[in-house]
């Protein structure tokens, strides 16, 4: 199906609301600890989408067949990514977190040659090779001064890896109704996170407006409402079309991170974000 003005202007929305994600996230990070973050943004997505559930008459996947491909995926597309991030932007900037994620398109490429059927070519090769330049490009500099940073610095690409298993593990996993699974993998994420904030960093507490505010945006918006968004995109026009996103992100994320965060954008990250960019391009052109 061609895509319409409102796919263009939902997909740019997406693009939009996932690239603002990481400055929310610093934003939360000033009145809340890493877990809670986490929690939270888990937590009230999981509330949303059970919401939207019952509303649209479904109810969440049944089966071992299906959950036993969506316990993992709950693991690794919420629960470790959302705390891996949320630890990491405590000492790296919000700009850095986002491009790290253009990462995610090349890390699929050769998790889905070995577990899934769609096999590397010379061409996703090439694309996967040039964007893996982009990563060492980035994080060369952090890797060769050592300190305190690298592992956060390492941490936002792990978050990046475990998005690229998850999908894998999706795309493994039985057809099922999209919103139930995006709930099931959500209340996964929040059986494992739930638990760990508590013994960790105890009961959240009022800390402010700002924080509060940012805590509510990121289970409603980039975590829940997203996720319907991605559906109905899915739906119409293929998932091939909610690949634009990936182009957008950290291009919104460092946008968003230079102006309202006022942080300061190294020229490697610039060379980093064209040879990604540029290898993802390739690794996804038709031949």
């Amino acid at each position: 199906m061609t895509p319409t003005r409102n796919d263009w202007l939902s997909i740019f929305a997406l693009g939009l609301v996932w690239g603002g994600t990481f400055m929310v996230i610093a934003f939360a990070l000033e009145g809340y600890g890493p877990l809670t973050v986490a929690c939270a943004r888990t937590s009230f997505g999981a509330v949303t989408l059970l919401l939207a559930l019952r509303v649209m008459g479904l109810g969440l996947p049944q089966g071992w067949a299906v959950w036993r491909y969506i316990l993992p995926a709950g693991v690794l597309s919420t629960a470790l990514p959302f705390f891996l991030l949320s630890w990491a932007q405590a000492s790296v900037p919000s700009a850095f977190a986002g491009l790290s994620m253009a990462a995610v398109p090349l890390f699929v490429l050769p998790l889905a040659h070995v577990f899934s059927d769609e096999k590397m070519t010379l061409r996703k090769s090439l694309g996967f090779g040039l964007g893996f330049v982009g990563v060492v490009l980035v994080l060369g500099p952090t890797a060769l001064e050592g300190g305190p940073s690298l592992l956060p610095h390492l941490a936002c690409f792990l978050a990046a890896l475990c998005y690229a298993v998850s999908s894998v593990l999706t795309r493994r996993c039985p057809k099922v109704e999209p919103v139930g699974f995006a709930a099931a993998t959500l209340i996964v994420g929040a059986a494992v996170l739930v638990p760990a904030m508590l013994s960790v960093e105890g009961l959240p507490h009022w800390a402010g407006t700002q924080p509060a505010i940012a805590i509510v945006f990121l289970g409603l918006m980039p975590t829940a409402l997203a996720a319907l968004l991605r559906v109905s995109i899915i739906r119409r026009v293929g998932s091939g079309f909610m690949t634009l996103t990936n182009y957008q992100v950290p291009l919104w994320s460092m946008a968003f991170g230079a102006v309202l965060l006022k942080e300061a954008l190294p020229p490697t990250f610039f060379a980093a974000l064209a040879l990604i960019l540029g290898g993802m391009a390739l690794s996804q052109r038709r031949a």
